[in-house]
């Protein structure tokens, strides 16, 4: 059973460890936060929001990426520039600073700013799951469109959008207008890549398909068959370049997982689309809410 507490009650910051493993409930500004202790790993946390497993952070070993979806985000991340080399990265949504945590761990001296609009939640996660010292991640509290907007022209290798509310992405997070505001923050030869949740019909990611085409001339999809053939709600990966993306690096990789994935690109994706009209902030939806049965 979750044990709920006040905010600061531990009176400073913790290491990440706790008697008995006790979990930490808060209400944050966007529901009912809780860490939940990894049972197989002394100082291991996964964050849900309102039930939503939505991050898992080892602080013993912040290159282990346990989710599906944060693993090819991983991926994306090692194929942005050679192996250790620093780079500038700029996410959107931070949940547990779980990919911050990973850049850092596998790119010493990267500068890396996080959006998160939750300021309780940053909080929580500072306290509970410390990051690194000297880590260069500055997290700003703020709308990830606004914060968006301050970061200056072509400044990052790599933006990586993973924003949920309610289990759902923002309507304002997923129409032309932004992608372009994102392909002006990455500089030439970067990349950018987005956590996109749909089920059948996947009208929403055909959407997000034909938005991104609109606006980078690179594009794949890295998602699990079942996701792609509509058989099931679940993550996929969407990876977007003004160059030629790394396609069999990223294929091999994403075959490789303890959950194979497959990578669409080219005709087939596009073909994929089925025709579906790109998405206009005036016609902007959020993506669509989970099944219950999902979190089960």
């Amino acid at each position: 059973m979750a044990r709920a507490r006040n905010k600061g009650s531990d009176g400073g910051k913790s290491d990440g460890r706790r008697a008995g493993g006790e979990a930490v409930v808060e209400r944050v500004d966007g529901g009912l936060a809780e860490l939940v202790p990894d049972r197989d790993r002394p100082r291991a946390w996964t964050l849900l929001i309102d039930g939503a497993p939505q991050s898992h952070v080892d602080l013993d070993d912040p290159a282990y990426l346990n989710f599906e979806y944060q693993r090819r985000l991983g991926h994306v991340i090692d194929l942005v520039a050679p192996p250790g080399k620093p780079v500038h990265v700029v996410h959107l949504g931070g949940g547990a600073l779980t990919l911050a945590r990973y850049v850092a761990a596998t790119r010493p001296r990267s500068t890396q700013q996080v959006v998160e609009r939750d300021a309780a939640l940053v909080q929580l996660v500072r306290r509970e799951l410390p990051l690194d010292p000297n880590a260069r991640i500055r997290v700003r509290s703020a709308d990830a469109r606004e914060g968006l907007a301050k970061v200056p022209d072509g400044w990052a290798d790599l933006v990586i959008a993973d924003v949920f509310s309610g289990a759902r992405t923002p309507a304002h997070l997923t129409s032309a207008e932004f992608l372009t505001d994102v392909r002006r923050v990455v500089k030439a030869g970067g990349l950018y890549a987005a956590n996109l949740a749909d089920g059948p019909p996947l009208a929403h990611l055909r959407g997000q398909i034909a938005t991104a085409v609109s606006v980078f001339p690179e594009l794949a999809l890295v998602a699990d068959p079942t996701v792609l053939r509509g058989k099931r709600f679940g993550n996929a990966v969407l990876v977007a370049s003004d160059r030629p993306l790394p396609i069999p690096e990223l294929t091999r990789r994403a075959a490789s997982d303890p959950h194979p994935a497959r990578v669409e690109h080219g005709r087939p994706l596009t073909d994929f689309t089925g025709g579906a009209p790109l998405v206009t902030d005036a016609a902007a939806v959020a993506s669509p809410a989970p099944p219950p049965s999902v979190f089960r």
